[in-house]
Order: structure tokens, then sequence, then C-alpha cells
């Protein structure tokens, strides 16, 4: 028998505690030197033999290329990479293993982008043959279902927001707001209104808002935020004119603060002749508790890869549903999915629509893991999410504002929505580190933050959103770790200033990024221009 006074069993938790408490968590990232695929390409090896086509199918079919026009017809042989299925296993995984991810991590530190759990019953559904070897090309007649999914989960956003119609050909938050602008100009030219060439916006309002508005054509006055954060509204009044096309706001801004005025500033922009556009990209902490519609706004839009938990997935795939009153639906980029009665089709006949933004109808799979959400959650669910999502984003923010160095700027002592936008700017005045070195550090504890979107009005600032998918002990684990780090900046920077140690990438070298003549958006770009350096 053995004698366990003589070796003890390893207590393997004794690191994870100290005092009963839990301690910051312990990380180190796999570091590869993973070649690109190209480079791991070997001619002739492959990963699926493709059968020799069946004498019956080319008797029917014939030849094929001969009813192809020569000009789509390739000279060569496209250059794709030639790897066994072992080798592609390894390489994606290997890759896998660099990132940090919503699967991996308590993912609060995305801001705005509202990184939320994914539910994987949803991805099983996405995956199924049913969904992924649909074609946008087929008969109408052989996709009733994924026509039937979207032109349903239409009529639930129409609940959620109060609009008329919906159409999801917007490939993401941008594309939305670009056709919400594309709609406001087609509105005023067909009243023979051609003079408005104003759009009005927030500096804390999705910074697409702006960018969106300019690329219609439309000239852009940003308004700032009063002492209070709300957008100043004695500055909207004297902005409107008989040049003002209408609004594109966010609310809350993203600085997670409720306008209580926002039915005012309808109400100035329709009197002064404009539309007024809601960007409801993140409507986490509103579902179920407000209305666009019932604010008045003429139109909005959802990013169902933030609020309603679709695969974020590098800004794509994506849809930014967008929403229209009754007057603005014809407008809406077509086509829109109707029913006669019988059958689901899709409605071409809109003569006085935008015309597309996207090619045929945007991301079905999307859309198709939005609505089983939705009906996995409910009514009452929905307004569950907003309330959990609120919640954590109080206790997250009252936990937070305890570190050292870090406050939250405007609305002092009231309560935020969905996220709040952080400032570290006492910190760096005692330690001298910004709050991109912190959110670096981070990473070597297995965690992110991001800073926020230019320009930073907000000085040194974090903006961090917990959304209704964390628990109260990821949360704590969060702050834990932003005390940590907030405490390393303090007793030694360097080690801060240096970071990361323990992720892949030591060290990014920011003057890269601003050159263009060092950018390689493919490999055989990548080819060319070091063959170039060393001629």
């Amino acid at each position: 028998m053995t004698d366990l006074t003589k070796n003890p069993i390893e207590d393997i938790r004794s690191h994870r505690h100290t005092d009963g408490k839990p301690n910051v968590r312990r990380y180190h990232q796999a570091r590869w030197d993973e070649p690109i695929i190209f480079e791991l390409s070997a001619e002739g090896e492959r990963g699926v033999l493709v059968p020799e086509v069946d004498e019956e199918i080319k008797r029917t079919t014939k030849d094929v290329y001969k009813n192809l026009p020569a000009s789509m017809m390739r000279e060569s042989l496209p250059a794709l990479p030639e790897l066994s299925q072992n080798k592609v296993l390894r390489h994606y995984l290997r890759m896998s293993q660099q990132n940090l991810g919503a699967d991996f991590q308590v993912d609060i530190g995305q801001g705005t982008c509202t990184m939320k759990y994914n539910p994987k019953v949803n991805e099983h559904l996405a995956r199924s043959h049913k969904m992924s070897e649909l074609h946008p090309l087929q008969d109408q007649d052989t996709v009733q279902g994924i026509l039937e999914i979207t032109h349903k989960f239409e009529q639930i956003l129409k609940d959620i927001s109060g609009m008329s119609r919906f159409s999801f050909q917007p490939r993401g938050g941008s594309a939305a707001i670009y056709a919400n602008a594309a709609v406001i100009r087609k509105y005023h030219e067909s009243r023979g209104d051609t003079d408005r060439d104003e759009i009005i916006t927030t500096i804390f309002s999705h910074p697409s808002d702006a960018a969106c508005a300019k690329l219609a054509g439309f000239k852009v006055i940003t308004l700032y935020p009063n002492d209070d954060g709300y957008p100043d509204i004695e500055a909207l009044k004297a902005a409107v004119s008989d040049r003002t096309a209408g609004l594109l706001i966010t609310n809350p801004e993203d600085t997670g603060i409720f306008n209580p005025d926002i039915d005012e500033f309808v109400r100035i922009v329709h009197k002064a002749g404009g539309l007024c556009a809601y960007d409801q990209a993140n409507a986490n902490g509103l579902l179920g508790i407000t209305r666009a519609r019932d604010a008045g706004f003429d139109l909005c839009h959802f990013n169902l890869h933030k609020t309603f938990s679709t695969p974020h997935a590098c800004g794509g795939p994506a849809v930014g549903a967008q929403g229209a009153s009754k007057e603005l639906e014809c407008f809406l980029p077509g086509p829109l999915i109707d029913h006669d009665g019988e059958r689901y089709f899709l409605n071409e006949d809109m003569p006085h629509s935008i015309g597309k933004v996207s090619a045929f109808y945007g991301s079905a799979s999307i859309v198709m893991r939005a609505y089983a959400w939705v009906m996995n959650l409910g009514a009452e669910g929905l307004r569950e999410v907003a309330e959990i999502a609120v919640l954590n984003n109080n206790y997250l923010m009252h936990e937070v504002l305890k570190i050292k160095g870090i406050s939250a700027p405007y609305a002092e002592g009231k309560r935020r929505i969905e996220q709040v936008r952080y400032s570290w700017e006492e910190l760096y005045r005692d330690t001298g580190i910004h709050s991109e070195q912190l959110g670096i550090r981070m990473a070597d504890y297995g965690l992110h933050y991001w800073t926020s979107h230019h320009p930073f009005v907000v000085p040194e600032p974090a903006t961090l959103e917990p959304t209704e998918a964390y628990s109260v002990e990821d949360l704590d684990e969060y702050v834990r770790t932003l005390k940590a780090v907030s405490e390393e900046a303090y007793t030694n920077p360097a080690m801060v200033r240096s970071a990361p140690h323990n992720c892949p990438i030591h060290k990014i070298k920011p003057e890269v990024l601003d050159d263009p003549e060092r950018w390689s958006v493919t490999w055989r770009a990548y080819c060319r221009k070091l063959a170039n350096q060393n001629e």
C-alpha cells in the first residue's frame, strides 16, 4: 500500500487562488513558425481525389464548355495551393492557436463591436447541406424555405423597430448606413428638393455615420457633447437649415450614454424638412424597451452580427438589416421578399428603389442564424437580453472604476446602457503608459481590449461592452486582470511598455501599417513586390 504521507498528491489548483481569492490567469500562447499556405504547397499533392465524370452525365450534359463565351474561359489553371488533408488541418489548427476570440476568452474588450457568444446549435443549422448548398441563382420555387425564414425574420424586426419594411441586402453596418444615406438622397430628389446636401451626426455616433454620408455626396456637420455627454441640442438647432437632408445618429452613443431628448432631436430635424436614420448597429441594451419608429425615426438598421448573435467573422459575413417607414419603403434596396398567399418570391417591381447595394440578397446563413437566435429566446427573452446587458455593463463599470488611473468621462454618477468609453488619462499622466500599451499587455493574460474609434475625443480611451453573454465570474476575471495590468503600469512600466511577452508576435511595428509600399493583400502580390525589391 502506498504511503501518502511520503508522496502526497499534488494540489494542481494551488496556484489559482491566494487566501481563497482567484489569481490572475496564467497564460502563454502557442507560437508556431507557420508558413503561408502557398509555401506549404507541393505540386501534385491532393486532399481530395475528384472522381471522373460518369458516362451518363457526359452524354446528358455533352460539352458544357462549348456554351461558355471565350472571354470566360481561363487560359491556365488557377494557382491554388496543393496540399494533403492532414497538412491543411495542421495549418489551420496552428493558426487558430495564435488567435484570441470569443470562443477562447472573456471577449468584452471589443467595445462597440459587441462580441457575444454565438450558440453552436445555430452554427450546426448553418452548416447543414440544406443551407450551405443553396445557391442565389436557384429557381425561387426551390428555395422557399430560406425565403420563408427571411420573410418571417423581417416581421420580427418590424415588431422590434416599429418600421414598415426591411431589406437584408446590406452586407454590414457601414453598407446599411450608406443605404440609409442613399435613401435620404433619393427621397429628396423624388420631391425635386435637390439643394438638401447636409447630413448632421454626432462625434460619438459610429464613425461610419459621417463616413458613409460623405461617400453618398453629403456635407457632414458634426455635433459635440455638452458637459453631461449628451449631444448639444442648441448646436442642433443652429445646424439645421433648408439644406438639411437628414440626421444619422447612434443612441446610446459609443460612450454608452442614452440621449433622453432623442425624440426632440427628431422633431427638430423633421421641422426643418430632413429625415432621421437611427444607427442601431448595437441595440443590445434596447431590445424590447425602445423602438426607433416610436421615437419618430424614418430609417434604422441593425447589425445582425452584433445584436443578434451571429458570427462577427472579422467584418464578414455580416448583415446590416435596413428598416424603413411606410413612406420610405419604396426606396429600399431591392428585391424585397413578399408572399402572394401561396409562395414566397423576390419582388423586383421596385421602380423607386435606390438599387442594389450588394449582389443577390445579402448573407442568407446569417439571417437564418439570427432568426434561430430570436425564436429560441422569444419576446420575453429578447427583453431579458437587454436587461442583463445593461446590468452587466453597470456592474462592470462599478468594479472598473475602483482601479487606479481610470475614469468614465461625462454623465458623472449616472448609469450607462450597454457599454462605457473609459479613459486612462490619469494613469498616463502618472506613468507615461498609453491605453494601447495596456491593451497589448492584457493579451499576455489571454484577454484584450480595444481602445476607441478615432478621433480620440476621450483621452487614452478604452471601450468595454460585456453584453448579456458573460457571467459575473467572467466579469470579475476581466476586472482582476485589468487591475493587475494597471498595477504593473505603476510598479513596473517597462514590463507593460515592452509587451506582449506571451504572444506569438512579440512586437508590432506601427510604421509597417502606415506604409502602403509594404502591404500585400495576396500571396502573389507579395511575391511580385519581393521580386521587384530584389532586382
